[in-house]
C-alpha cells in the first residue's frame, strides 16, 4: 500500500463505517478504511435495522433486499412470566445477518475505490490541522479527517480517556443463528430475569437469536448452557424457539463489556460515528439504523467542511456534535428509561397490563426509539 495521504481516514469497517466510506468516496474524496478483521465476518449484532435508513441505503446504490433481507411488519414483546403484548410497527424494518450486509457493503466501497486496509490501529494524533494514523502491520497515514467508527470499546477509547471506559460495564451479549419455524415478517423481544433476547429471521431463512443479560447474573451459572436453561427457559417462548430449532453456529458468539454510557460524538478532534459515539439498549432494537444515520450526518458535515462551506474546524466539530446530540439524545434517553422499566422484573408484567389498555403507547414507545424516514 505505497500511498500515505487521504481525504479521510475510517478507523473501523463495520456499518458506520462502510456506510460513511461509500458517501465520501461518491464525492471523489480519496478514503482509506481500516479495519482489523477479515469479510465477511458474523458479529453480536440483533439484525433488525429500521427502514428508515432505507432511502440513504438506496442514496448509496445499495438494496438489502437484493441480499435475502427480510420484511418485518410485526412486533411482539414477552415478559419474564410469560405476559405477551403484539403491535404493528410504525415504519416497519427488514432483518439480514451482520455477516452478509457488512460484507456486501464491503464489496460496494471496493467497487467505489475505497482503499480497505486489514490491520489494527495502535495510534492517532492531531497535530498541526492533520491527523497521523499509526497501524500494527502497514505502518503510518495522514488525513485531513478521522473517522472513529470502531465499536463498543477499543484502545482508542484508553488512549484518548474516554469517561465510559473508565466505569465498569456490567453487559454480556450472546448471539447464535438457528433455523426451524419462525415469521418471518415478526420481530420478538423476550424478557427473561436479568435481560432480554431479540430474535427475528434474517437470510437464508436463518433466525437470529442475540440476548443481553448483566454479568452478574450470567456468573451464577457454569457455561451459557445451563445459564439458558435455568434463566432463560422460564420465558416459554424462549424456551420453544430455542428447543425447537438447529443451531447453525458451532458455539455462541459472546461479547463482554458492553457499555451504554453517555460518550462524546467527537475526541480529540475525531468524528465518532455509530456504536463509537453512543449506543441504544438493544431492548429498543435499532443500533444499526442509528450507526448508518450518524454515517451521513458524519459525511454531510464533511463534505461541506473539505468543499469549505465550514471554513473552521471548530465549527464543523461543533455542528457534528450538536446535530448528533439533536437526532439520537432522545432516543437513548427513551431507550435507557424503557431499558431500565422492564429490568425491573416485578414492574415488567404490570407495564404489560398499561400497554394492553392503551395500546397506543406501544406504538408511542416505537416511535421514541426510532426515526423518521432518512432525508437524502
Amino acid at each position: 500500500m505505497s500511498k500515505t495521504k487521504y481525504d479521510v481516514i475510517i478507523i473501523g469497517g463495520g456499518l458506520a463505517g462502510l456506510t460513511s466510506a461509500i458517501h465520501l468516496s461518491m464525492e471523489n474524496y480519496s478514503v482509506l478504511l481500516i479495519e482489523k478483521n477479515s469479510y465477511p465476518k458474523h458479529k453480536v449484532c440483533g439484525e433488525y435495522v429500521s427502514n428508515e435508513v432505507l432511502p440513504y441505503l438506496e442514496f448509496l446504490g445499495f438494496n438489502p433486499f437484493e441480499f435475502g433481507a427480510k420484511r418485518i411488519s410485526e412486533f411482539e414483546l414477552t415478559t419474564h412470566n410469560n405476559k405477551r403484548i403484539k403491535a404493528k410497527l410504525p415504519l416497519g424494518g427488514f432483518g439480514i445477518s451482520r455477516y452478509e450486509f457488512d460484507f456486501q457493503l464491503y464489496k460496494l466501497a471496493i467497487k467505489n475505490s475505497v482503499t480497505v486496509c486489514q490491520d489494527t490501529v495502535t495510534d492517532a494524533e492531531f497535530e498541526s490541522d492533520i491527523f497521523r494514523i499509526k497501524t500494527k502491520s502497514k505502518g503510518q497515514f495522514q488525513s485531513k479527517i478521522a473517522i472513529g467508527a470502531f465499536g463498543k470499546r477499543s484502545n482508542l477509547d484508553v488512549k484518548y480517556q474516554r469517561e465510559f471506559i473508565k466505569k465498569k460495564s456490567p453487559y454480556l451479549g450472546v448471539k447464535i443463528h438457528v433455523s426451524g419455524d419462525f415469521l418471518e415478517e415478526k420481530v420478538a423481544l423476550h424478557n427473561f430475569k436479568g435481560g432480554y433476547c431479540g430474535v427475528s429471521k434474517v437470510e437464508n431463512d436463518h433466525i437470529n437469536l442475540c440476548y443481553i443479560t448483566n454479568y452478574k447474573t450470567f456468573k451464577k451459572y457454569k457455561d451459557i448452557d445451563t445459564f439458558q436453561r435455568e434463566v432463560l427457559f422460564k420465558n416459554s417462548d424462549l424456551k420453544a424457539v430455542f428447543q425447537n430449532t438447529k443451531p447453525e453456529f458451532d458455539k455462541p458468539l459472546t461479547i463482554s463489556q458492553i457499555s451504554f454510557e453517555t460518550k462524546n460524538p467527537v475526541e480529540n478532534h475525531m468524528i465518532m460515528c455509530g456504536d463509537t459515539a453512543g449506543m441504544i439498549h438493544p431492548l429498543c432494537g435499532n443500533g444499526m439504523g442509528i450507526a448508518i444515520r450518524s454515517s451521513q450526518l458524519a459525511s454531510l458535515l464533511i463534505i461541506d467542511y473539505l468543499q469549505e462551506k465550514i471554513e473552521k474546524r471548530k465549527t464543523f466539530e461543533e455542528r457534528y456534535a450538536k446535530q448528533w446530540r439533536k437526532t439520537f439524545s432522545l432516543r437513548l434517553k427513551a431507550g435507557h428509561t424503557i431499558a431500565y422499566l422492564f429490568r425491573q422484573d416485578w414492574l415488567a408484567p404490570k407495564l404489560l397490563v398499561l400497554l394492553r389498555i392503551f395500546p397506543f403507547l406501544v406504538s408511542l414507545i416505537i416511535k421514541m426509539t426510532h426515526g423518521k424516514l432518512m432525508e437524502v
